[in-house]
């Protein structure tokens, strides 16, 4: 079976799309619009998304959303912990003779400024 010569007319959103993608899977362009047709072709065929239940994908979404928390949640308390650590460490290190007071003072000002820089690098 030979292929067939087609011409495509994409948005530019669509190309910076495409293009997108076939360099994230180290394709052509035109590798990756083969795959996508194909792609697409198939879902048409056999009816891709009828058999997706609402109620699942809202289920399945609250899930990750609670994970998503979970792991915050963990990051955070890591976060804090290598806080602490550090500040133990450096005043050990300098061999400061300073009391638990003014490490844990060091301590929350080291985690406050570095969720402040986490902030401040959001897009």
């Amino acid at each position: 079976m030979s292929a067939r010569a087609q011409t495509v007319r994409l948005t530019p959103a669509q190309h910076r799309t495409l293009a997108s993608f076939a360099k994230s899977y180290g394709l052509s362009e035109y590798a990756m619009l083969a795959r996508v047709v194909d792609t697409g072709l198939a879902a048409l065929v056999h009816g891709a998304g009828k058999g997706i239940d609402a109620r699942e994908i809202i289920a399945e979404l609250a899930s990750v959303s609670t994970r998503i928390v979970d792991v915050e949640r963990t990051l955070d308390r890591a976060l804090f912990t290598a806080c602490a650590a550090y500040c133990y460490a450096r005043s050990a290190a300098l061999g400061a003779r300073t009391n638990d007071e003014t490490i844990t003072a060091e301590i929350n000002a080291a985690y406050a400024r570095q969720r402040r820089l986490s902030q401040e690098k959001r897009p």
